[in-house]
């Protein structure tokens, strides 16, 4: 198996396992820090889903006679690190909802391209079972970006609309119309 394409998908397969369970940690924390009811209860939703896709993650492992678990999702870590800066930043609601929003579509652009490649992976090594069970997932990391950019439209409008108190003092100098 060493060097084959089959081993490729289960490393693969092991990372994006990583990087679901590192989602699972993460989500919760971006639900707590997000201002606006509509995308804290995303956050919420895509964690329960995210459970879905370990589980189904687990399924394939099992088929394939794995283990799930031995590798660590570098890739996942530093867009969740990154996401704790935005989640700790010194922001106006509105704008650090827009960041948790920026900073959540770059997980989920990560998981397509990674879900994307081990499904075809699995059609190249003839496991349509799993390649189903990867497609399902794939849909909804694509549905779950696309719920985002939606919700961005209202929250990134609203940020542009909070202003810092710096930006506030600035505007109310003498010399400016206020």
């Amino acid at each position: 198996m060493k060097g084959s394409l089959e081993k490729l998908y289960v490393d693969e397969l092991k990372d994006l396992f990583s990087a679901e369970k590192q989602l699972t940690k993460a989500l919760p924390k971006m639900a707590k820090a997000a201002f606006s009811e509509d995308l804290r209860n995303g956050f919420e939703e895509h964690l329960e889903q995210t459970k879905g896709h370990v589980q189904r993650l687990e399924e394939i492992f099992a088929i394939l006679d794995e283990k799930a678990d031995g590798k660590k999702c570098v890739g996942m870590e530093g867009i969740i690190q990154e996401g704790g800066e935005v989640i700790n930043g010194d922001f106006a609601d509105d704008v650090k909802d827009a960041a948790l929003i920026s900073a959540a579509q770059r997980v989920e652009h990560y998981e397509i391209a990674a879900y994307g490649s081990v499904c075809a992976y699995a059609d190249l090594l003839g496991k349509s079972d799993q390649a189903a069970l990867l497609r399902q997932t794939l849909e909804e990391e694509r549905e779950t970006n696309e719920k985002l950019t939606e919700l961005s439209k209202e929250i990134n409008v609203a940020a542009t609309q909070d202003v810092s108190d710096d930006e506030q003092e600035t505007r109310r100098r003498p010399g400016r119309a206020a």
